[in-house]
């Protein structure tokens, strides 16, 4: 019998399968194509030859843990301790499930609010407790009402993906401070806050909960270098939690994967001394802005996309079928891919919406934007 009889094959899995299948450009999947800064790339090549290939510590390689706390007191201006409260993870996928399933009991709820990503629902299955899908506003702004009613004592942790995928928005002030009075109504409650896509944002600024004093000793937040130096098959990801948390995370982190890859560790801390993070920004508000200006005279109603580097579409002016249909026929008729927004909720809701992923090098952008024109 299957402890997820409800889990299938993702979406993600599904469109770039048959995006291969009919030779489609593929702006489904959330991967860069482009090619990796040649300075991050000569740093592998010369550690190729070095001493850094046997099992980095369990929390993290040293000095790239050091140098990530560095970034966080630089970025948010907040301390953490990199011995006791920060942990090096194979990607976020994998810094999700471990937190989820160190932390979360038989029968707890977990509040995941929709759409949401496809990982935060398996690790809660897996601990037999209760995940509690709770949907976002159509605007994507949370309704802070319907979440509070969702609250009760068996609440353990809530979720939230700021900036959020798939939708690219960023949650405001107002937000954090209805959040802040939720945890104080609901003591025993934690905050998981997906953060990967944090130093991919553009007009609107990015609030962290590492900025919130209220919520960091109840907070594990949890970043992505696969993401922020597009190197997703690098799967390097880290979490920062309080010491009394981090440490019941650690214990299912040593008999999930004990310690990361140790090359890619070493060459991501060299190369923390020589880049600029904020340059990451300018290269996506680049693409972003570049793939809308050639969908504008398309029949797509672009949505506002805050951060990340997906760009959510609706195809309501040309089509009325589902948007899981829209999507299959989109690969096959006009060889273009990307993900129905309807598979990232629980029930299915369907408002004829797409996602793009736009960060592609130019020739891909151009050849997709006209087949999305000719539409």
């Amino acid at each position: 019998m299957s402890k997820l009889p409800n889990i299938s094959t993702s979406i993600f899995t599904v469109m770039s399968k048959l995006s291969t299948e009919y030779n489609a450009i593929n702006l489904s999947q959330g991967f860069p194509n482009f090619p990796v800064d040649e300075k991050l790339t000569t740093i592998v090549a010369k550690l190729a030859k070095e001493n850094v290939h046997q099992y980095a510590p369990m929390s993290g390689y040293v000095p790239l843990a050091s140098k990530i706390a560095t970034l966080i007191k630089n970025s948010y201006g907040r301390t953490v301790l990199s011995e006791t409260e920060l942990l090096v993870t194979a990607g976020a996928t994998q810094a999700i499930f471990t937190t989820i399933t160190a932390l979360v009991k038989n029968n707890d709820d977990v509040i995941i609010l929709d759409p949401s990503y496809d990982c935060y629902e398996a690790p809660v299955l897996l601990c037999n407790a209760n995940p509690v899908r709770v949907p976002l506003n159509d605007d994507y702004t949370p309704n802070w009402e319907s979440i509070e009613k969702a609250c009760t004592s068996k609440t353990r942790m809530i979720i939230i993906n700021n900036p959020h995928n798939p939708t690219g928005k960023i949650l405001s002030q107002s937000d954090f401070e209805a959040l802040e009075s939720l945890l104080e109504k609901f003591p025993n409650m934690l905050l998981l806050s997906d953060e990967v896509y944090e130093y991919i944002t553009f007009e609107q600024k990015q609030i962290s909960a590492h900025t919130r004093e209220n919520l960091i000793n109840r907070c594990i937040m949890i970043s992505s270098f696969g993401k922020t130096f597009h190197v997703t098959g690098w799967k390097i990801g880290y979490l920062i939690a309080p010491q009394q948390l981090m440490t019941e995370i650690k214990k299912a982190h040593q008999f999930l994967v004990f310690s990361v890859n140790s090359i890619c560790q070493v060459a991501i801390s060299e190369y923390l001394d020589i880049v600029t993070i904020t340059e990451i920004k300018k290269l996506y508000q680049e693409k972003r802005d570049y793939f809308r200006e050639l969908l504008k005279n398309s029949r797509f109603e672009l949505m506002p996309c805050e951060g990340t580097y997906f760009q959510v579409a609706s195809y309501a002016a040309i089509s009325n079928e589902n948007d899981i249909n829209f999507c299959k026929r989109l690969i096959i008729e006009h060889g273009v891919a990307a993900i129905p927004i309807s598979t990232f909720y629980a029930d299915g809701k369907d408002l004829k919406l797409i996602r793009f992923c736009f960060a592609k090098d130019k020739t891909t952008l151009d050849e997709a934007a006209k087949r999305l024109c000719s539409i």
